[in-house]
């Protein structure tokens, strides 16, 4: 049984857009990488990580020396966070279920608190954070762990790749959402377990 609903942040539950392009744009103007137009993210979404840094000249074997420079940036810009239609009932209905949702994601865990305060919402006690952008096994296994879980007790729910690998390195099922930040073609090679289109759905599969 399902004890426990891990949460991406950005692009899951909140549609950041504006802020990580506001934050990303700051950054490039200063280090010289290419900026990020707005008309250019539907075909960002369609390409890997890897395949957007070289896209947008970034480097990125230097992110860990950007990642706390952009999340003040991006915290500047919190007032233009929006949820996504439908995830705060979905929150409440979890927790009315007894299933614990949980935030999982390699934001600041700051920056979570912060917004989860502004909209009222009490359902999510836990935040969990990594500033690697591609460690979030190692944060899924810890949490295991201290919560005395087996893999099946869990589900994740995220929008991108590196969620659904993360998962799937822990043994943990991953439901993925279309309207994040990675388009269908670029997490289908993976076969996430679960396509959700609306937050109503991940009711229906609990």
């Amino acid at each position: 049984m399902i004890q426990y609903l891990l949460f991406d942040f950005d692009g899951t539950l909140v549609d950041s857009k504006e802020a990580f392009l506001a934050g990303f744009n700051q950054l490039a103007a200063r280090e010289g990488f290419k900026p990020m137009l707005p008309e250019e993210v539907p075909y960002l979404r369609t390409l890997t990580i890897a395949q957007r840094a070289q896209y947008l000249n970034f480097p990125l074997y230097k992110l860990p020396f950007f990642t706390l420079r952009f999340y003040r940036l991006y915290k500047q810009q919190l007032s233009t966070v929006t949820l996504f239609p439908g995830i705060k009932e979905l929150l409440q209905s979890l927790a009315e279920k007894g299933v614990q949702p949980v935030i999982l994601s390699s934001n600041s865990e700051s920056i979570i608190r912060e917004f989860l305060q502004r909209q009222g919402i009490t359902a999510v006690r836990d935040v969990l954070t990594s500033s690697r952008i591609f460690g979030k096994d190692k944060l899924l296994n810890r949490f295991l762990k201290a919560k005395k879980l087996i893999p099946a007790q869990v589900l994740y729910v995220g929008d991108e790749l590196r969620d659904i690998l993360a998962c799937q390195k822990c043994g943990i099922k991953v439901a993925w959402v279309s309207w994040g930040y990675d388009a269908w073609e670029v997490v289908q090679p993976a076969h996430p377990d679960y396509v959700l289109h609306t937050p109503q759905q991940l009711l229906e599969i609990l």
